[in-house]
């Protein structure tokens, strides 16, 4: 069999192959870029899990179809407090959905970790939920909430949880809440 020719030109000088392999390491070695998309890897930008429940901070708050400013605003929230669910992140965006199921990106400045829940949004609007002075269904009934109510969660033990609000401060059952999940304990 005769000899094969390599056509890549032998190095004229040691350092040169020694400079290409540095190179070539140190290439390796670098991290790769993030892919941009809509779904960000889990904390890829924050190091915290999601989903996870956050509310609005402030009370004009834009929804856009993607994670730059250069995105066209999809809804705009008028309501401070409201709870949220990050369900992606990018860089400094999260992709958040409401209680309705509108998704889109908000810059994270605009969200705080304060939690709150709406007491059940599902539901029709003529129906009313028992808060009670503590977490038993037989205690006292310290006032009816309406759907859509919010609240401050002060705390839930995966069955019950105690929120507060204007004119209101007790214990609901946590699977009528929409802020934080069934099986969540909220300290």
């Amino acid at each position: 069999m005769p000899p094969t020719h390599d056509p890549t030109p032998a190095p004229k000088y040691a350092w040169q192959s020694s400079f290409a392999l540095l190179i070539a390491l140190a290439a390796l070695a670098l991290p790769s870029a993030p892919a941009h998309s809509e779904d960000a890897a889990a904390g890829a930008a924050s190091g915290l899990p999601f989903p996870r429940f956050v509310s609005l901070k402030a009370d004009k708050v834009n929804l856009r179809a993607g994670p730059t400013r250069d995105h066209d605003v999809t809804w705009v929230f008028t309501r401070a407090g409201l709870p949220v669910e990050i369900t992606a992140e990018s860089e400094n965006w999260r992709r958040i959905r409401d209680s309705e199921g509108t998704e889109g990106w908000v810059y994270h400045s605009l969200l705080s970790s304060r939690r709150t829940a709406l007491v059940a949004p599902w539901s029709k609007k003529d129906e009313s939920f028992a808060l009670h002075q503590s977490g038993d269904g037989n205690a006292r009934v310290t006032a009816q909430l309406q759907p859509g109510v919010l609240g401050s969660v002060k705390s839930c033990d995966k069955k019950w949880c105690r929120i507060f609000g204007e004119g209101f401060d007790g214990y609901i059952e946590q699977e009528r809440l929409w802020g934080v999940y069934p099986d969540e304990a909220v300290e």
